[in-house]
């Protein structure tokens, strides 16, 4: 089973469910803005080409470290489904996302202090078995999740759509058939509850 709400255990070659939400549960994206501007930092730290910033400077880039399957961003928390190869670069990259995050919010907003509650939590993810129900766990967050525009569900869900080189989704993708069973997993609401019921004391909070 993961391991509940674990963020020392820092172990490579290894799955990790992570959540962070704001600051006494207020909203982190008061707009579409924001929201695209958290999505964008996945392409800044996580795109194979190091992004520069205004002066020039190469941001830190993780590519090669970690791999970010799947995400959901709701008002006022988010979950990602992260595989890190090597110790430290899971928590280096959540560091840099939301340090930067952080910047971008309290200037936009003309406000000083905490933007997020406390650091992330992760939950190891010990089993395979387990990740395609992670996956559904984080994708089915939104009541209407199939249109939902700032979650990695497109993705998974429509042969048109060619996921961005930042995500991987083969890693799921590849217990289905294809993309209609993993459509088809996603809408099956009677095996998604009695999984969670499961899993409701291992996952991370949310």
């Amino acid at each position: 089973m993961p391991s509940r709400n674990i963020t020392k255990l820092d172990v490579a070659e290894s799955y990790y469910h992570v959540y962070a939400r704001g600051i006494n549960k207020q909203e982190l994206y008061l707009n579409a803005a924001d929201y695209k501007y958290f999505i964008k930092l996945f392409e800044r730290y996580l795109s194979r080409k190091i992004s520069l910033s205004k002066s020039g400077v190469g941001y830190p880039n993780y590519a090669a470290k970690v791999e970010l399957l799947c995400y959901c961003l709701m008002p006022n928390h988010f979950h990602l489904l992260l595989y890190q190869f090597d110790q430290k670069y899971m928590s280096r990259l959540m560091r840099s996302i939301m340090t930067s995050y952080s910047r971008y919010f309290n200037l936009k907003y003309k406000r000083t202090g905490a933007v997020f509650e406390s650091t992330y939590k992760a939950s190891k993810i010990d089993y395979q078995s387990y990740l395609e129900h992670i996956t559904r766990y984080i994708h089915l967050n939104p009541r209407y999740y199939k249109r939902y525009p700032y979650s990695s569900v497109k993705y998974y869900t429509k042969d048109e759509l060619t996921a961005p080189e930042w995500i991987n989704t083969a890693r799921i993708l590849d217990i289905f058939e294809n993309k209609d069973d993993y459509k088809q997993f996603l809408g099956d609401y009677e095996s998604h509850k009695s999984m969670l019921d499961e899993l409701r004391h291992e996952l991370a909070d949310g």
